[in-house]
C-alpha cells in the first residue's frame, strides 16, 4: 500500500511564503520522479515542478526563480519552497509520484489528495 501525504498549505498574503511537502510512504524501494501540480476550478492540472531522478528539476514558467522543489533528507520526501507568492498561484497543489518502485510491483501513477494553497492580494 502506497500513500502519498501531503501537509503545509495554507493561506498567505501576497509576497509571502509557504513550503509544501510530500512523503511517500509503504514498502517503496525507489521513485524515479516526484512532483507538484496545481488546479484551480474549470482548469486542467498543471505542472509546477517536478524532480527526476532525485537530482533533474523542471519548473513551469510561471513559477521559475519563485519557487524551488527540493528532495528531503528522508527517503522519498519532497518539498517545493514557494517565495515571493502572487495571488494566481491560488490553487489545489497535489503531489505526484511517477515510477514507484515496491517491493512487489512497479506503480506507475500515483496522486496525494491535495493542499489548498491561497494568496490573497
Amino acid at each position: 500500500q502506497v500513500q502519498l501525504v501531503e501537509s503545509g498549505g495554507g493561506l498567505v498574503q501576497a509576497g509571502g511564503s509557504l513550503r509544501l511537502s510530500c512523503a511517500a510512504s509503504g514498502s517503496i524501494f525507489a521513485i524515479n520522479t516526484m512532483g507538484w501540480y496545481r488546479q484551480v476550478p474549470g482548469k486542467q492540472r498543471e505542472l509546477v515542478a517536478n524532480l527526476i531522478s532525485g537530482n533533474i528539476t523542471n519548473y513551469a514558467d510561471s513559477v521559475k526563480g519563485r519557487f524551488t522543489i527540493s528532495r528531503g533528507n528522508a527517503k522519498n520526501t519532497v518539498y517545493l519552497q514557494m517565495n515571493s507568492l502572487k495571488p494566481e498561484d491560488t490553487a489545489v497543489y497535489y503531489c505526484r509520484a511517477i515510477g514507484i518502485y515496491t517491493t512487489t510491483t512497479l506503480i506507475t501513477n500515483y496522486w496525494g489528495q491535495g493542499t489548498q494553497v491561497t494568496v490573497s492580494s
